[in-house]
Parts: structure tokens; sequence; C-alpha cells
């Protein structure tokens, strides 16, 4: 079916109302548009689906997310989870809650046990609801990160992980057999709640999920040592956190909370900043003229759903500097590490995980300090499987951290995705360890340069938007699929991994070897300097991603390096 027949029927279909269709009559004359929302569906990426908010099969809307639930209906069918259910979770973008109800509705009217949160929440209280209700599955409408005009649909499985790949194909495949326009069951919401087969839940609910990311406090007396001193200020960005991190820096002795009240409020359309995300240094700016007015050690701003966290601590000359994803990876990998070890509570089996575009310091912190490291593709499900597999043999309490460079952090079992809730009080605990040493977080990250040698990285972001895009990007993955680079800068290429075709490259040898991974669409290059460029197109946004991994002894030059790496990596991606 091509995109223009299936265009005119969404606008002929009866479905639809006045307001839909006059949304699909204004884009009748532009082909690109149309072709971009009508010709495919929207496809599970490394955070389940996520699309603009307009009508189409490749946007998220009230249509696509029944028609996704009812392949997740399918799903939990197959298994005989109906009593088990499924637990429901949303942000606050616009229309997350409606997305949610419907969801709701699409699953009760299946006869499937539904639970679904009153209000926004966390999603890593969602990861840890499917746990605690022992649901078979879970459902998150959010879009993360992204700007205003996306949601998203994160669908998870009894583990609390997000599925896996094997069963996104498998709902994708069962959902479509359901007609996209189908509208039948979306209505069942309230009385679903009046049958009892929706259970609504309540902030009553939240004292489970906050005991249980209080219990991961490495040391929870940190804080208190220095409550009268210790300054902090902090944003959700509009989002899910505004309650429950609040909450939680409280409960462990936190007296001088300040918080970016232009920011507190929910609200989907993000007023504040151009996109809530807290890798962007611009995010903080609100935050950072109260820290310098009341003199705040840090400043904390979490993302719309509430699972990842940036921080801004403050410099040798008393200014802010952004800690990016992977120093704070180290620091909080080195910080755990030492201090359970100290404590007695570190585990002989201790391992940690990262993804593969993750920082190279965090091998070095793990083969010094004698702990197993995991590397895995991007996707915190990844991460929760290689937790699930030791959970499986009884030793789950060995999990010290996972991280990714995105500003993700897990340091419990209680959950299996990242959790800016609990990563935040771990953040406010280490500050505080690190104060009553007389150290700032960039003094202790320092102190790690220091002890483990000079890392850095870099992230370079290539957007190709629009129904062109879609094809510019699978052209510049083919082509680099096509021509192994010789060289990036001066360093050359000794090692290329094409982790879709499964086959690692030695590029001076000429020898082939199975990667034994399942396939990515992932490109890693190791170079004779030991450092690495990864290249892979991302599973959320319309861009390719470039990750720059190195290490020098010492910090000039490796910021040469770097900023050599990146050119080149720019230039061979921009074809």
């Amino acid at each position: 079916m091509s995109f223009n027949t299936e265009y005119k029927r969404w606008l002929q279909s009866s479905a639809l109302t006045e307001a839909e269709k006059n949304e699909l009559v204004s884009i009748e004359n532009d082909e690109k548009t149309k072709a971009l929302r009508f010709a495919e569906p929207m496809s599970f990426g490394t955070a389940g689906l996520r699309s603009t908010m307009y009508m189409g099969i490749g946007c998220m809307n009230r249509f696509t997310v029944a028609q996704t639930t009812r392949g997740i209906a399918a799903l939990v069918k197959s298994e005989g989870g109906e009593k088990r259910g499924v637990a429901i979770a949303f942000d606050s973008r616009n229309n997350s809650r409606a997305f949610a109800r419907v969801s709701a509705s699409v699953l009760a009217s299946e006869g499937i046990k539904v639970y679904i949160f009153d209000t926004l929440r966390p999603t890593p209280e969602l990861s840890f609801a499917v746990r605690h209700f022992g649901a078979l599955a879970g459902i998150n409408i959010t879009a993360s990160h992204n700007p205003k005009e996306y949601n998203g649909y994160k669908a998870y499985w009894e583990d609390g992980a997000q599925i896996n790949p094997e069963q996104a194909a498998i709902v994708s495949s069962a959902r479509a057999e359901f007609d996209v326009l189908d509208v039948s069951g979306t209505d069942y919401y309230e009385k679903g709640v009046e049958s009892g087969i929706i259970t609504v839940l309540d902030d009553s609910f939240d004292e489970h999920y906050i005991n249980a990311v209080l219990a991961t406090a490495i040391n929870a007396d940190e804080v208190s040592d220095v409550a009268d001193e210790l300054k902090v200020v902090y944003s959700p960005l509009h989002g899910a956190g505004y309650k429950l991190v609040p909450e939680v820096f409280g409960r462990i002795g936190l007296k001088h909370l300040y918080t970016v009240d232009s920011q507190m409020t929910p609200d989907g359309d993000f007023p504040t900043v151009k996109k809530p995300n807290p890798e962007y240094a611009d995010v903080f700016c609100d935050g950072i003229a109260i820290a310098d007015r009341v003199g705040s050690d840090l400043i904390i701003a979490t993302d719309p759903d509430s699972d990842r966290v940036g921080v801004m601590a403050r410099g040798k000359s008393g200014e802010f500097v952004t800690v990016s994803g992977n120093q704070m990876g180290a620091l909080l990998l080195d910080y755990a590490i030492e201090q359970k070890r100290r404590l007695g509570k570190l585990s002989d089996n201790a391992f940690c995980v990262k993804s593969i575009v993750s920082t190279d310091m965090a091998y070095k912190i793990a083969s010094t300090q004698g702990v197993k490291l995991y590397d895995v593709y991007t996707g915190f499900k990844f991460i929760g499987e290689v937790v699930k597999n030791y959970e499986a043999r009884g030793e789950e309490d060995a999990f010290i951290l996972g991280f990714e460079e995105s500003y993700g952090y897990l340091l419990g079992s209680y959950a299996r995705d990242k959790d800016a809730v609990e990563a935040s009080m771990i953040i406010l605990e280490m500050t505080a360890y690190y104060k009553k040493r007389g150290m700032t977080l960039i003094d202790a990250l320092d102190a790690l340069y220091e002890k483990y040698g000079c890392y850095g990285e870099r992230t370079v972001d290539i957007y190709m938007e629009g129904y062109d895009g879609i094809e510019k990007r699978k052209r510049v993955m083919s082509a680099l699929r096509e021509n192994i680079p010789e060289s990036f800068g001066s360093a050359k290429v000794i090692e290329a991994r094409d982790y879709k075709a499964g086959k690692i490259t030695d590029t001076v040898s000429g020898t082939v070897k199975e990667t034994g991974l399942d396939p990515a669409d992932v490109l890693y290059y190791v170079l004779d300097s030991g450092d690495k460029i990864v290249i892979r197109p991302s599973g959320t946004e319309p861009k390719i991603k470039i990750y720059v991994l190195a290490n020098s002894e010492c910090r000039e030059a490796l910021a040469s390096k770097i900023e050599e790496y990146a050119e080149c990596a720019l230039r061979l991606a921009s074809v």
C-alpha cells in the first residue's frame, strides 16, 4: 500500500475527529510530509517507539497507541498472562495521560488486568511496579528528553526491563494484524475501573518505591554529617521528578534544597527550555542563577520522565562546570566500589555494566579494583539482562552500577531501567562524602584522572530529519560498511567491528571473526592508539551519533586527539 493510499484511507475514515481530519487536509499537497507520516509504521528502537504527535502510522497518536497495545495484549495472552496483568505509567508530555488511558482501555477490554498510575511518575517507578505486582508486562508513555513535539511508548517485560529485540519483533508482527484505525475498546477506561479490572495507583504506592530507592544508599549518614553546610539546587525540567526527588533528598538528611520554581510545575510544552535534556548546559541557566545566589555546591536536573540526571558542580574558580555522563559514571563507579569495600558491603563477585559507547575509564577502574565489567549495546534493557542473569543465580547483590554515557545510571536491582531519583540520591551522598574531605565533585574528578589516567569522550550528532533523512542515514551507514576507514587523523584503524553483519575485521592481518552478539546497527573502530570511534543511528531521534573514546598521558594531548578524531569522523559520516 502506498503512503498516499494510506493517507487517503485515514482522511476518509469515520474514526477521525474533524480536528484530526483538518490536520491531514493541511498536508494534502506536501508529499514529503505525507511520506514521512504514512510510508512506514514506527519501529522499536533503543527505547521503544518514539515520534512526533501527528496523524499517521509513523507518528504517536491515539490510533497507533491502541494498535501497539493490541500487539502487547496478544503477547501477554499468548503467555497466559491476563491475570498477572500490565502496569502503565506516563510522564508530563502533552497527550501522555490520554495515551496511557487508551492503552489501559484496550488491555482491559481484552480481559487483561491493568495497574495504572493516577498521575505522572518517573519511568523507573514503572519498572519497579512491574516487579512489585508480578505483572507480565509494562507500558510507559514518554519520549524522555526529546522536544515537546514528541511522545513515545516504552514496553516492559516481567523482569522490569524493556522488551528485548525478539519480543519487540513479536509485538510488531502482532500489531500489524490489527487495523490501526480500529478504535474498539479504546473507551473502556471508566468501565474497567468500575469493574475492578483496572486498578488506579495513588501516591500511597510511592512509599514502596521510595523505600526501595532509599535501601540502595551506600552510606546515608554522609549527607546528615554535612547537612548544615551542604546546599543543592534541583530542577525536574517540568517533568516527573518534581515530587519524589525532593522527597528522597529530605529523607536522607538534606536540609538546604533550593528548587528551580520556574521548572517545578509539570508542563508538556517545557516553556523554559528548547529541549528538556539534562545533557545540555542551557537547561541549567535558571538553576545557575539560584545556585550563585544561595551558594549552592551542586545543581541537579532530571529529564521529563526522570530516568536521566545531569549535574553541574563548582569548579576551582567557583564557576559551575558540567559533569558529563561519562565522568559521572566513572565517579559513581569508583565511589561505590571504594565505599562498599570500606563498609564491608562489596561482594566477592561484584560486577558493573556499561554500554559500548561509554567511557573506557570504567575498564581501568574495574580492573584496578578487581571488579568484573560487562560491555553491552546501547539501551538499558541490555544492562538489565546482565543483572537478571546474576539474579537468576541469587547474586543480584553483586551488582554495583549500570550506566550509559547519556546520563543514565542504576545502582540497585529493584528496577531494570535507569533511575534519576536513585542516581540523584547517590550523587548527593557522594557530594557530601567529598565535601567532608574539603573536595568538590570536580576535585574528585581530578583525583580520578591522577589515579587512573586521563580519559575523555565526545559525542557528535548529525541530524538528518524528514523522510529523506531516513534514507540518508541508511546510505551513510551502508557506505561506511562498504569502505572501512584506514585512519582517523594520525591514528590507524586496526580493528573494525560491524555488529549488524556480526563480524570483526583485523585490518592488519585481514582476518575476520564473529562478534558473537545479536545484530545491531553499530560500527566500532579500534585505533592503533588504543582509542575508539563508534558510529550508529540514534534509536530515538533522526540523527547519526558518533562517539569518540580516547585516553592520553595529559589533558592537553587528550583534547587535541579528541578534536582530531571528531573532525575526521564527522567528515566520514557526512557523505
